[in-house]
């Protein structure tokens, strides 16, 4: 084929760790990619060994070489849109927080992972205070789930109208949009997120599919939601085509092993 006819893709990058047992982190986040047509580009921040069940094991890489593998991508596949992940260390989000306040950037797309599914810390305490000041002030989206904007916001929640006052209070805080996932609220009937921007709040609903594991969901809704800023959208666009996205990855799922696992190619 000739190069010069051949499809033109648009490149998102992903900033984050990676997980051997496939379902999250950067696996999930290229998978996600490539579902929707992205070529998918990544910075690996951590090598964990870890499946459904448990993570077991962290190794960080190093700061110095997380920055290379980011200039790397962007020096020759220049991406339409930019998601992190698991950072782990102060020394890694100070890194990409640097890289990307010193030039004119992509959307970017800021999943703050604290707490993994299985209950595992992917967040050093001492990260979060450089987590807040440096690099969310950059973000375009964050997308805390429930945990994780309880620590943005400082506070305990447990209503959807507590979940409301946290999306709005992280937005202007930081000044970037927000989803707040309520996936963890208890005795939620639905799937209900909160989206903030600017222009104020929206609620996203979506119907709960019973007995399936969530290990990997918040890769892939934050990965997906950059993957459709890649191919253009607006960012409301973006989080509502992702919501549905993650609703058909979950709802249709599949089995390996034990476990049940997102099918990121459903349709």
């Amino acid at each position: 084929m000739n190069p010069a006819k051949s499809k033109s893709l648009p490149c998102a990058l992903t900033i984050a760790g990676s997980d051997s047992g496939g379902g999250a982190g950067i696996q999930a986040d290229l998978k996600t990619f490539a579902a929707l047509g992205v070529h998918g580009t990544s910075a690996i921040t951590c090598i964990t060994a870890q499946n459904p069940r448990a993570v077991t094991g962290i190794q960080a890489i190093r700061a110095s070489m997380v920055r290379r593998q980011i200039e790397a991508v962007f020096d020759e596949l220049p991406p339409r849109a930019v998601k992190t992940g698991m950072l782990y260390s102060r020394e890694i989000i100070q890194t990409v927080a640097e890289f990307f306040a010193h030039r004119k950037h992509p959307p970017l797309v800021v999943d703050p992972v604290m707490v993994a599914t299985s209950g595992a810390v992917l967040l050093k305490p001492s990260a979060i205070r450089v987590l807040k000041e440096k690099l969310l002030p950059l973000a375009t989206l964050i997308t805390p789930n429930l945990p994780e904007a309880e620590i943005l916001a400082g506070r305990k929640m447990t209503t959807l109208e507590d979940l409301h006052d946290a999306a709005r209070e992280i937005h202007e805080r930081f000044g970037c949009a927000v989803l707040a996932k309520g996936g963890h609220l208890p005795n939620a009937s639905k799937a209900m997120d909160v989206f903030h921007d600017r222009r104020g709040a929206r609620l996203l609903v979506a119907p709960f599919t019973r007995g399936v594991s969530t290990h990997g969901t918040g890769c892939t809704y934050s990965a997906a939601i950059a993957g459709f800023l890649a191919l253009g959208h607006n960012l409301p666009l973006a989080v509502e085509l992702a919501k549905r996205y993650i609703t058909r990855a979950i709802s249709q799922s599949h089995r390996v092993g034990r476990h049940s696992v997102l099918n990121h190619g459903a349709r």
